[in-house]
């Protein structure tokens, strides 16, 4: 539920459909054979390489962005145990450190769409950076992928804090495959990643940002799954048929008014 008196958040226009993740899913198709995927694939330059891990980006038309697109792989983890440290926000906040708030708003019964609100640390001396988005994830049994999708949206529940820089410009897709089952170790993913942190600096100091942070943080992905298997923490398992944590209570929503 969304805030006493802000106004209810409307799900149609906003809920992450099939379609999305359908075009999520084939991306990994078009990295793999691009010959088959000549516009989707075209612009995308190199960045990183090192071993299990490429990186490339692309200009964004009509902004000095760039959107980024990393394929790697992990073999001592299995891909059930990597997708639920993803979307389990409650262990996020211990392995993360640069967490300042996140909490699922609000889920949609239609979709399994979730709307969460993040807040996290910038290098200093920038402000920290505030997030409103839809998420949504799916798992296909019969092609072996795992997919989660995330892109940015507009909340009445939720207003800009002083304190805060909100992104309004963000988009996450990701796709696992894994090498065998969900259940054994070893899995391909390709993650594809595009936001507006808004901020001054010049375009090739946020292209560094983004390009030396995106590895830091899969890597910090990868340790806190090889720490929950590890010490065999009960993560939310979100292959399950009980989806997600429950949406903070009305109550609770009451420091958004």
């Amino acid at each position: 539920m969304a805030a006493v008196g802000a106004g209810a958040f409307v799900w149609d226009g906003q809920r992450i459909e099939e379609e999305e993740l359908r075009r999520s899913a084939q991306a990994l198709q078009q990295l793999e054979d691009p010959a088959a995927f000549p516009e989707q694939e075209r612009g995308w330059e190199p960045v990183m390489q090192r071993e299990r891990f490429r990186l490339w980006r692309r200009p964004i038309p009509g902004s000095a962005l760039f959107q980024y697109r990393v394929f790697g792989s992990y073999t001592d983890v299995t891909p059930r145990q990597f997708f639920n440290v993803q979307l389990d926000t409650e262990y996020r906040k211990q392995w993360d450190s640069l967490v300042l708030k996140l909490d699922v708003v609000e889920r949609d019964p239609a979709t399994g769409s979730e709307v969460i609100h993040w807040v996290t640390q910038f290098p200093y001396p920038m402000y920290s950076r505030d997030y409103v988005y839809v998420r949504r994830y799916s798992v296909d049994s019969d092609r072996n992928l795992m997919v989660l999708v995330s892109r940015a949206v507009e909340h009445p529940g939720i207003p800009e804090d002083p304190e805060h820089v909100r992104v309004r410009s963000y988009e996450s897709h990701m796709v696992i495959r894994p090498h065998r089952g969900f259940d054994e170790n070893g899995f391909d993913y390709l993650l594809t990643y595009s936001d507006n942190p808004q901020t001054v600096f010049p375009r090739y100091c946020l292209s560094w940002m983004v390009s030396s942070g995106m590895p830091e943080f899969l890597e910090k992905l990868h340790s806190a799954a090889l720490k929950a298997k590890k010490m065999e923490l009960e993560l939310r398992d979100y292959l399950s048929p009980a989806k997600g944590p429950e949406p903070r209570g009305a109550a609770q929503h009451l420091e958004y008014a």
